[in-house]
């Protein structure tokens, strides 16, 4: 179900950010943008909805790789009826945390494009969220001699680079078949 009223998502979001900060107690100010102001500049992130957190206790949402930043952010999504491929419209940020993760990926996908260039060898990225193998995707998006594939299961979900027609190969190999069909 996409975002239809973005005042409303908003108010809904504030009254969950109202609600926590009251009840757990938790130092937190929040700025909600929606529309086209919520917009990833780095084009990264397809948010419709911006949250930003700051105060005494915004470090709490950053520790342990942004845990609960990830957290409300899924809270947020399902208080918005939001379908899972559609959770990546609510994004929640603390102390600049996404944008210094989003700046790490991309160097990361730039230091991993130049070892997979200079080797011809595949390159795997440690699991990552869902969001961040997203984010990894879309960096790759500008080298046309290099793809990107996701691989590995729940948790343990990660990307990887290859040279350019070599996905498909090693796609082919894992299941048996030179043509890219099932092992039969």
């Amino acid at each position: 179900m996409p975002i239809d009223d973005y005042s409303a998502a908003a108010q809904k979001i504030a009254e969950f950010l109202k609600m926590l900060t009251s009840l757990g107690g938790l130092r937190l100010k929040y700025r909600i943008t929606a529309g086209a102001g919520a917009a990833d500049p780095a084009g990264l992130e397809a948010r419709e909805i911006y949250v930003e957190l700051a105060g005494p206790d915004a470090g709490l949402l950053t520790q342990r790789g942004g845990e609960l930043l990830r957290a409300l952010e899924h809270v947020a999504a399902k208080i918005l009826r939001l379908e899972n491929e559609e959770h990546d419209k609510v994004s929640f940020d603390a102390e600049n945390f996404k944008a210094l993760r989003a700046r790490e990926i991309r160097m990361a996908a730039e230091t991993a494009a130049e070892r997979v260039r200079r080797t011809g060898q595949p390159w795997s990225f440690a699991p990552m969220s869902s969001r961040e193998r997203r984010m990894v995707h879309l960096a790759f998006r500008g080298y046309d001699d290099l793809e990107t594939a996701s691989s590995g299961e729940g948790m343990h979900r990660y990307v990887v680079v290859y040279p350019k027609g070599h996905a498909r190969q090693a796609a082919d190999e894992r299941s048996g078949s030179r043509f890219g069909g099932r092992r039969r």
